[in-house]
């Protein structure tokens, strides 16, 4: 398997919340090669590995489908699409940026960006309800393409920086999907110590919704949701951030399982895997969130990969990181 291949690939396609039909498409093909019966029920992606053996756990991998992006709101009459966000976009990087209106067709677009020379703040941070985009088409023409409630998606393209390094957009939690799979391809004839169901989740950017549903029928002993977390860049408060290239950030919190997270901590040792630690006072704003208290609730951790420039075009991860995940996570998963 190759991680960056298939990071590119997942992270290229679209799946805005609430339209992941294309990503859920390529992902499904990707996770029938390790899970024969996997297939999509109300937007999530739900495969099981190997042969299910009586009185195992069932542990859970999950990895949210969905990314930030907008939504159309309303046609102007003079042609140009407005907006909302599906999900924490920040807005200030909203002008000029190139987009991708998917409609019955995608269409390509700019979001208007006001010069500086005729603003009287060129330094305000602009709003959704100034936000606009612009395709050069008139609303006659829109009007046959694009309905209300279609979605919008950053025209970005995956690129390849030093040192192993990656950008591009959606990298959030298509990474957490690749380190997924790259830990199947790991655990292919190998025997396990549980069950293991996979789960890539849809609409985690808005509140989880993929995840609660999910974990309601799969009804898991353990859950480890694998996402994106802060990787430290200039300026930043380093406590409260991880690095690039130093693996795996563990979860410890007390809305998770400390059971699990001391195991996942073991397996880094034990298997000379580098990891590093997170800490969090309270809620994770993971899917570990909706695992914890489902039914009975389950013993719940987050495998977190660390992440530059979080829910924008640019995101910044390193490969080693999405393999040492995926290490990390066979190696706790193996017999």
């Amino acid at each position: 398997m190759n991680i960056k291949d298939t990071l590119f690939e997942l992270s290229e396609t679209s799946g805005a919340s609430g339209n992941e039909n294309p990503v859920s498409e390529t992902a499904l093909n990707m996770l029938k090669n390790y899970c024969p019966d996997a297939h999509i029920k109300n937007g999530n992606v739900i495969g099981n590995f190997g042969e299910f053996k009586e009185g195992l756990p069932l542990l859970v991998l999950d990895a949210h489908i969905d990314q930030i992006g907008m939504i159309v709101t309303y046609i102007t009459d003079d042609g140009f699409i407005k907006v909302g966000n599906l999900g924490g976009i920040d807005r200030r990087l909203l002008p000029a940026q190139p987009v991708i209106v998917h409609g019955k067709r995608d269409i390509k677009g700019v979001i208007c960006s006001v010069p500086p020379h005729l603003t009287a703040n060129g330094s305000e941070v602009l709003s959704f309800d100034d936000t606009a985009i612009d395709t050069g088409m008139t609303k006659a023409e829109l009007d046959e393409i694009v309905s209300l409630g279609d979605t919008v998606t950053f025209d970005v393209k995956c690129r390849e920086l030093l040192n192993g390094r990656v950008t591009g957009g959606a990298l959030d939690d298509r990474s957490g999907m690749v380190s997924i799979l790259y830990a199947l391809e790991l655990l292919k004839d190998k025997k396990t110590a549980y069950n293991v169901t996979v789960i890539f989740s849809a609409q985690e950017e808005l509140g989880e919704r993929g995840a609660k549903i999910g974990a309601f029928e799969i009804n898991p002993d353990i859950a480890l949701a694998v996402d994106v977390s802060f990787a430290y860049a200039h300026g930043e408060d380093e406590q409260k951030c991880g690095y690039l290239g130093k693996g795996a950030m563990i979860g410890i919190s007390p809305s998770l399982s400390r059971e699990i997270s001391d195991g996942l901590i073991n397996t880094a040792k034990e298997n000379n895997i580098p990891y590093q630690i997170e800490v969090m006072n309270g809620l994770t704003s993971t899917n570990a969130d909706r695992y914890s208290v489902n039914r009975e609730g389950a013993k719940a951790c987050t495998v977190s990969i660390p992440l530059r420039n979080m829910h924008t075009p640019v995101e910044v991860v390193d490969l080693k990181d999405i393999e040492l995940t995926g290490k990390l996570i066979a190696g706790f998963i193996r017999e």
